[in-house]
């Protein structure tokens, strides 16, 4: 096809974009791991201030440490402040009081009465050892320093504030007294009585005069062990148990009713039927009250949200089906009626994901939805009413927060060459006009950063499949490239326009040391219609291995990618297909994989998440034997010729560690270059020591470029 001819303007704009950008330095592999995450964002019901959570890594403490920030609005887009609320690293999940006056948070900190907001204290320089049970603390928006409201030697799973300001629900596990936990210690020794000895979660109402009261009497002296054991029964009530564990609460508008939604107390997820909402009558004067189960299904509830007029109850479902048996779907919107329990969907003529969503005052949602490579907002009227995009930036939407009592609403936005930060929009119309109210990542806006763009190819099967390619600093659509496959965990989820920075999203780097990267949505990514999502049903490994594998011939007959230098990689699911494909093919010089599975019946006995795996092989090990047996990578594994380094979690449960020894153990034994990176204490996420996570990348990129044939390294011959 003959192209047209480009404008001169546009040559010239072009031309001063490649000059601009080779006045910049390239990120660094340390600059990459100073990315701040934004885990939360909570406008004021007034819309004009904003709190928002920022996770970064402290080096010197080797932990990732969370704090609160609060934005203010001046009245003009130029003169709003930004200040740190708090300090401790241990700060999370924040919620504005109803009317306005106060931030209510989880902390794992522990309370010694040092001063919080702008000021250096105690707390600010204390080690990752010194974390206690997370508990709800409280902050004034005006500043002073936060205090707890709860004490306990049980975490707080979940809390709420009533809609009157004047009280806060919480949840813990129901707390053992001191002669029940020296009569289990006599007992049991340090045994652990696996799922027995578990137990359900109470659920307290917390006046919050009385709270106030009783903190402003004890002063700033620290709270002794026997208080903290007194500190339920004196301050706060217990009117309603579950024998699970809980994982969300949402106070109705009108105050009559509380809702939850649980989870097992093993935190596996092992049975649908742990996974229910419930609710509770808060105008009931009963001293222990019977909670409803308002749900009955196969599907994993999450993301509550009272309707505005209290009668129904919105939620999202991630795993499962609301409508029979368990299927997987992309993620779907629905609400039900809290006095019936009648279900009904949203967003039902939507062919892609739905994601997080919040209510705007007049009742309509507002959802980030993804569609291809693309998480635009999206709003919905009613059930039956069009899901209408709203105009704003091409990208991806996250994280966004409507205001109680204005039209304002904050947000998380980025693109590939725009790194997240929070922005205010004065309205969901007013998306394009919205303004950044923070720069935690302007670093990266100041690097020759990669650039990038979609790619579609066919299927063996004809199927029509698309991907990112980002492409080295200097060289955008540049031919004959080396090329490192990556590829997204999940399955559900997608590569697209999006700005990540950490060890699982660690493209920009490897595309910075030289790479063309190629990040495959392959059947079972969402975004693309639920019948390309369950096109992996049952053939786990292969079907998508067959999609990724196609994208990379169609990469090489185009004259995209080097043939002689192409190495694959990823973690989690991407892990899984990396293991695959290299039992597939010899063609990759190179593989970096963690914490993918190499077998499928031990991984589905140790895996905490077993109904997505038994779904997308066709049942349970001894119902689909042979399925087991053909998608796993260890009974083909005398194919590999791929110098394959590994890494994994020492107490991974999502992918049980075992199944990293087992590749590993193989391909010594086969002779394959191979080597093995265990991280002490990191679970499935490397989420406890960003210094895990930075090692984990160095040593990818020094295997890529020792073996892949690009940089200084000389390649090094397999076995």
């Amino acid at each position: 096809m003959t192209r047209p001819p480009v404008p001169l303007a546009a040559v010239l704009v072009l031309l001063a974009s490649f000059s601009f950008a080779a006045d910049k330095p390239k990120i660094t592999l340390d600059e990459f791991f100073n990315y701040v995450e934004i885990p939360a964002v909570e406008i004021s019901p007034d819309g004009n201030s904003v709190v928002i959570a920022a996770e970064r890594a402290d080096w010197d403490r080797q932990i990732f440490q969370t704090d609160l920030w609060l934005y203010r609005d001046g009245g003009t887009p130029t003169n709003g402040s930004l200040m740190r609320l708090t300090q401790s690293g241990q700060d999370t999940t924040p919620l504005w009081s109803p009317d306005g006056r106060w931030i209510a948070f989880l902390s794992e900190r522990r309370f010694t009465g040092g001063k919080d907001g702008d000021d250096d204290d105690e707390d600010s320089q204390a080690s990752a050892s010194d974390k206690s049970a997370a508990q709800v603390y409280l902050i004034s928006p005006n500043g002073g320093e936060a205090f707890p409201l709860t004490f306990g030697e049980e975490e707080v799973h979940a809390f709420a504030w009533s809609p009157d300001s004047k009280a806060i629900y919480f949840a813990t596990r129901t707390p053992r007294d001191k002669d029940e936990e020296e009569a289990y210690t006599k007992l049991w020794k340090d045994t652990r009585q696996y799922r027995a000895a578990e137990r359900g979660d109470v659920i307290y109402s917390l006046d919050l005069a009385h709270a106030l009261e009783r903190h402003a009497a004890s002063g700033t002296r620290e709270t002794t062990k026997a208080e903290k054991r007194s500190h339920l029964t004196t301050t706060a009530r217990a009117f309603a148990h579950t024998p699970w564990r809980i994982q969300q609460i949402e106070v109705a508008p009108d105050g009559r009713r509380l809702a939850f939604v649980t989870t097992s107390v093993s935190q596996r997820m092992e049975k649908t039927a742990d996974f229910e909402i419930y609710s509770v009558d808060l105008t009931s004067d009963s001293a222990e009250v019977l909670p409803r189960q308002l749900t009955h299904n196969e599907a994993l509830e999450e993301d509550l949200r009272w309707s505005n007029d209290s009668h129904h109850l919105f939620f999202r479902v991630t795993y499962g089906s609301v409508e029979g048996k368990y299927v997987d779907y992309q993620d779907r919107l629905y609400w039900l009626d809290a006095n019936t329990g009648d279900v009904q969907r949203w967003v039902a003529d939507f062919s892609g994901s739905v994601g997080r969503f919040t209510l705007l005052p007049d009742g309509n949602i507002l959802a980030a939805a993804r569609l291809g490579t693309e998480v635009q907002l999206y709003s919905q009227a009613s059930p039956k009413s069009a899901f209408a995009q709203r105009h704003g930036w091409p990208g991806t939407y996250d994280r966004v927060s409507a205001a109680d009592n204005s039209p304002r609403v904050a947000l998380v936005y980025s693109s590939f060459d725009r790194p997240a930060e929070v922005y205010l929009a004065d309205g969901p119309d007013k998306l394009e006009q919205a303004r950044p109210i923070t720069s935690f990542n302007q670093l990266f806006t100041e690097r020759d950063l990669p650039m990038a763009k979609p790619y579609q190819w066919t299927s063996d099967d004809g199927t029509r499949v698309e991907g990112m390619l980002i492409y080295p600093p200097g060289k955008f659509e540049a031919k004959n490239l080396p090329m490192f496959t990556f590829i997204h965990g999940g399955p559900n989820d997608a590569d697209g326009n999006h700005f990540e920075a950490d060890w699982y999203q660690w493209d920009r780097l490897a595309a910075t040391n030289g790479w063309l990267v190629f990040e495959p949505n392959y059947r079972g990514s969402t975004g693309y219609g639920d019948k390309f999502y369950t096109g992996i049903v049952p053939e786990i490994v292969s079907r998508p291995g067959k999609d990724i594998l196609s994208g990379v011939d169609a990469l090489v007959k185009d004259g995209i990618a080097d043939p002689a230098r192409l190495t694959v990689g990823g973690y989690s699911y991407g892990g899984y297909m990396t293991n695959w494909l290299i039992t597939q093919t010899p063609r990759f010089k190179a593989a970096v994989t963690g914490a993918g599975a190499v077998e499928h019946v031990g991984n589905w006995g140790n895996d905490d998440t077993t109904f997505d795996d038994a779904f997308f092989l066709g049942g349970r090990p001894w119902e689909a034997p042979k399925r087991y047996h053909d998608e796993g990578a260890i009974f083909q594994v005398d194919k590999v010729r791929t110098p394959t380094h590994i890494v994994a979690g020492a107490d991974d449960i999502r992918v049980a560690v075992s199944e990293d020894y087992l590749l590993d153990h193989a391909l010594f034994s086969l002779g394959i270059p191979s080597t093995l990176l265990i991280f002490p204490g990191e679970g499935h996420s490397l989420d406890k020591n960003p210094w895990h996570g930075k090692i984990k990348v160095r040593e990818e990129l020094k295997w890529l470029e020792k073996y892949g044939g690009v940089g200084p390294v000389a390649q090094a011959k397999p076995h």
